[in-house]
């Protein structure tokens, strides 16, 4: 094996044989146009031989909240990404849904052969209220390329209670006044307070991803109950709603940024804790079915700068036929647009289990 560079790219290639996947390591990452990718939080689709990359678009010197919309980038070999523009505009109307200065994140594209139509699942917030919305907002097109219409966006499964709710579990009552972190709070956590408390509005839902199964099913996977627990939700068979199957996982352990993948029949997810703009240790579990029973095991990177994922974030995992390749994002808070890239790929160890190097250079 040997390495070199290509641009800003770190790229290891075995001699006489295809080349691997990408890796990038937070350098600037240019376009065909010289410009660093602007398309965070996001995720890539294949589609008739095509590389389709889908991200946050953030401006310069704009305000935090101010977006222009969902960015796409296009690739023939994951290595040259050309800019094709934004996607779903955000709106100049009063009142819209999406107008100007709400927020738009984690968004992610899945085809559905079924119906034609590319289907774009995003968080979704409404402008003036910070993060108060925690909506899932969902937007469709003919083409790739879109543009990407606005079906709705709002909270999750309204008035449904998750797979396995316990009847005595459904009587239980929100209260504000109760302490945080202690651990009759965790109880009621785990028990499904913060459940019911969203119950007739819907759930929240903030980071978030979607993951089309082998068999055509597709699932939202999102942060919940005040980012303190992740739930997985049965979408339909357009993809664009759900179907008010969905279960609880790891209440009050605060995961978010989740990134799934299957191999060999195991559903293996990545997340994140919970603190802000600032990386922290990932998180690794598995699954026989999606949904659940889930496992947590121990951090699944290694090396330097594994306590804090590198620097990065999870936000997508891809699979070719090369592998798994981990996407993460290195936030830089004050100005979002250049935040850095960080993919690596995805190893397994003699047990199956999968874990992450960063590469020396």
């Amino acid at each position: 094996m040997k390495l070199f560079t290509t641009g800003t790219l770190l790229i290891m290639s075995l001699v006489g044989m295809a080349a691997e996947m990408p890796v990038v390591t937070g350098e600037p990452f240019p376009d065909t146009d010289g410009v660093h990718v602007n398309a965070h939080g996001g995720g890539i689709m294949k589609h008739d031989g095509v590389y389709y990359w889908y991200g946050e678009h953030r401006d310069n010197g704009q305000p935090s909240s101010y977006q222009r919309g969902v960015a796409c980038y296009t690739s023939p070999d994951l290595k040259t990404w050309t800019n094709r523009g934004i996607v779903m505009e955000v709106s100049e109307t009063p009142g819209d849904p999406i107008e100007k200065g709400c927020i738009i994140e984690r968004p992610k594209v899945v085809y559905n052969p079924a119906t034609g139509k590319f289907v774009l699942w995003f968080h979704h917030e409404m402008k003036g209220v910070g993060y108060g919305s925690a909506y899932a907002g969902v937007a469709v097109a003919d083409n790739p390329l879109g543009p990407f219409r606005l079906l709705h966006t709002g909270r999750v499964n309204p008035g449904v209670y998750p797979l396995g709710t316990a009847e005595d579990a459904k009587n239980l009552k929100w209260d504000e006044k109760m302490e945080w972190w202690t651990p009759q709070w965790r109880k009621a956590i785990e028990e499904g307070m913060f459940n019911l408390r969203d119950l007739d509005g819907g759930q929240m839902s903030r980071d978030m991803t979607v993951y089309v199964d082998d068999d055509g099913k597709a699932y939202h996977i999102y942060s919940s109950e005040s980012n303190l627990t992740i739930q997985i939700a049965e979408l339909d068979p357009t993809y664009t709603r759900h179907t008010g199957r969905y279960v609880r996982l790891f209440p009050g352990g605060h995961n978010e940024a989740p990134a799934i993948f299957k191999k060999d029949g195991v559903y293996w997810m990545i997340t994140s804790g919970c603190t802000g703009w600032d990386p922290n240790a990932a998180r690794l579990m598995r699954a026989t079915s999606i949904m659940g029973p889930w496992e947590q095991l121990p951090n699944p990177c290694r090396g330097e700068g594994a306590e804090i994922t590198f620097g990065g974030q999870s936000t997508y995992i891809f699979k070719d036929d090369r592998g798994f390749t981990f996407m993460a994002d290195i936030w830089n808070p004050k100005q979002k647009s250049d935040s850095r890239h960080l993919w690596l790929p995805v190893k397994f160890g003699d047990d199956g289990v999968p874990y992450i190097e960063k590469p020396e250079k």
